[in-house]
């Protein structure tokens, strides 16, 4: 679980909530259901109706996965390659087929088998290649979907204060509902401001930089495999993987490294 996603929209939701008790308000001045379905029920209709169906239909199951931890771990993996390579150098590229069942990454799996049918390195690389960008493209269009339910939320906001307004001018003879009126009619605006900036444009911002990190490991992995493929030594793979490693995952590897050899 990436708790990260859960404590900033906790904290989020929680400095606005001081700022209200700070002001001695009571939360439930704050509460209007009309202009809360206005709100987020207005955002996720356009947010649908503006994307495929394909993944409009999977708002929330997206909302949700910025919550979980993908899997990436590029200090193991550098590990198995080199170990892929080592054994590729003593028994041959066929005898990677053994370890096939140990892959759990599809797009590893798949390109290791490449390697085992003898295909062309150059075709193997446009194969995983186009492989990596329907992958950056899956992820670019799950940020793009909170992206517009972040601009979507502020617009249906300001709607919703607008109905509010022409509600409130409806009675504006009677000087006491005016405060009232006006409270209600900001209600929304106050709504769509919170969802596009504590929830859905932070949740886009984390889909973004993960894709960054899951493409990079798949380069990683291309170039991994194309190095095996091609006879390499493994103490020369193992150098060229370890430049897409970041300085705490290279620290991390030479520790681990250090403490097996001594």
């Amino acid at each position: 679980m990436d708790i990260s996603t859960i404590l900033g929209i906790g904290l989020a939701f929680g400095m606005i909530a001081f700022g209200i008790i700070s002001n001695q308000s009571s939360l439930m001045t704050y509460y209007n259901l009309p202009s809360l379905f206005i709100t987020v029920g207005g955002a996720l209709a356009s947010t649908i109706a503006s994307h495929p169906k394909e993944k409009s239909f999977k708002i929330i199951q997206v909302m949700l996965s910025t919550v979980k931890e993908p899997k990436v771990d590029n200090i193991g993996l550098v590990r198995t390659l080199v170990s892929f390579s080592e054994k590729a150098r003593r028994e041959g590229l066929l005898s990677l087929e053994e370890n096939l069942n140990e892959i759990e990454d599809p797009f590893m799996k798949k390109a290791v088998q490449l390697v085992i049918d003898g295909t062309d390195p150059d075709l193997l690389r446009s194969m995983m290649e186009t492989e990596m960008d329907l992958i950056e493209e899956d992820l670019s269009a799950e940020k793009a979907l909170m992206d517009s339910a972040g601009a979507f939320a502020p617009a249906y906001g300001m709607i919703g204060t607008l109905i509010g307004l022409i509600a409130m001018l409806k009675t504006l003879n009677n000087p006491e509902t005016l405060g009232p009126g006006m409270s209600v009619a900001l209600i929304t605006t106050f709504y769509g401001s919170i969802l596009s900036n504590s929830v859905f444009l932070p949740m886009g911002e984390k889909i973004g930089r993960r894709a960054t990190k899951i493409l990079r490991q798949k380069q990683m992995i291309l170039e991994g495999v194309l190095s095996i493929q091609a006879g390499e030594n493994p103490r020369v793979l193992e150098e060229k993987l370890k430049s897409f490693l970041n300085i705490q995952e290279k620290t991390a590897y030479e520790a681990a490294t250090q403490e097996v050899t001594a």
